[in-house]
């Protein structure tokens, strides 16, 4: 099973500290009190990650085989298959599923819309958060990446409690707001260009225009960090340009109060004001 390459900024901190450890260490003249501090950096920042994992709530047996077979998954013919980027990276993982998990339970959500499927780790974690009567309705573009969830699902009992609707998530959020459909908690992770819309569709644009958010209710939006791609001096990608305009968007957006979250590529919370 191949390691996941590093995609947060901390663990690109990391991975580029290591680096710079083996690339000075046969190199004369660099003081040992330059070496100390670097080694403590190193250790300190690559250390966080695992520290953090160590302390935090397991996941379910569930959880774990559905992260094994994502590991274990051909993702580079897939992508070709289905014409669109897919990686084992895109997995939500063990502490941020526990972080839905707790936000599902704080909020006593019921009702989770999960805006960017893939292969179902972070709406099976919700799904077991949400208990007996509760239900997730999760997007997902991609139909064998949905059919991939799916299969991971019928292994276990909250599985039935999640609902997948295949195709663009613009679509099937217009289709459930026709509905009526309302939500306690909608976590969005899809693609980046289209965070503005989702959050718009999810808030409402007015009086006649409701949206999907019921009265208390949350929202979570992943990767609002993109590899620091926001802040850091890189030349940059599509993405990180989409996820620096959506934060500013939000930032300025008097709909809402929010807290950017450091949790792995960051996570952001509103809620209506």
């Amino acid at each position: 099973m191949p390691d996941p390459r590093p995609v947060t900024p901390l663990g690109i901190a990391a991975d580029l500290l290591e680096q710079v450890e083996k690339r000075l260490a046969g190199v004369d003249g660099v003081g040992d009190d330059v070496r100390a501090d670097l080694a403590r950096a190193t250790s300190l920042v690559a250390g966080l990650d695992p520290y953090v994992a160590a302390v935090t709530s397991p996941a379910s047996p569930a959880l774990e085989a559905l992260e094994t077979r994502t590991r274990q998954a051909d993702w580079g013919t897939r992508t070709e298959q289905a014409g669109l980027v897919l990686e084992q990276e895109m997995l939500s993982g063990h502490v941020e599923g526990r972080f839905l998990a707790f936000l599902v339970h704080a909020t006593r959500a019921r009702r989770v819309l999960e805006v960017g499927m893939f292969t179902g780790y972070s709406a099976l974690t919700m799904a077991e958060a949400v208990g007996a009567g509760g239900s997730v309705v999760a997007c997902e573009l991609d139909p064998a990446t949905a059919a991939f969830a799916q299969d991971c699902f019928a292994s276990s009992e909250a599985g039935e409690r999640i609902t997948v609707e295949v195709g663009p998530a613009a679509d099937t959020l217009v289709r459930l707001a026709d509905d009526g459909a309302l939500f306690d908690l909608v976590f969005v992770d899809a693609d980046k260009p289209g965070y503005a819309g989702y959050l718009d569709a999810v808030l409402g644009t007015g009086p006649d225009d409701p949206g999907l958010l019921a009265d208390g209710g949350v929202v979570c939006v992943d990767n609002t960090l993109l590899q620091g791609e926001p802040w850091a001096a890189t030349a940059g990608s599509a993405n990180g340009r989409a996820v620096a305009a959506f934060n500013e968007r939000v930032a300025a957006d008097p709909r809402v109060e929010q807290v950017l979250v450091p949790l792995r590529d960051g996570v952001t919370l509103l809620r209506r004001v």
